[in-house]
């Protein structure tokens, strides 16, 4: 069962007699009890995947931008790194010994 859900904000729309029979009907055809109820779960549902391709699209962008500053930037390995490496060489050169 669901908890019952604090309503403290109305949207008021217009909208045309055309659009208003299509979204009762589909409201019908849904299922859902009420109009509200219908016309909020359709909005919500388009609104949370609109939110979730713009995240997407950031943070593509900004992986894009992580991955070009690190192959193409200016920025010089960190003593780490360094260090890193030359464990590496050191392990990689005596196994062709």
């Amino acid at each position: 069962m669901n908890a019952p859900v604090n309503k403290e904000e109305r949207i008021e729309l217009r909208v045309s007699s055309k659009d208003k029979w299509i979204f009762k009907r589909a409201q019908e055809l849904s299922g859902d009890k009420s109009f509200s109820s219908f016309i909020i779960r359709i909005v919500k549902k388009q609104a949370e995947e609109i939110v979730a391709e713009h995240d997407r699209i950031l943070a593509s962008e900004k992986d894009r931008e992580v991955f070009f500053d690190a192959v193409f930037g200016n920025s010089k390995p960190n003593q780490n790194l360094l260090e890193a490496a030359k464990k590496y060489k050191a392990k990689s050169s005596s196994l062709w010994k």
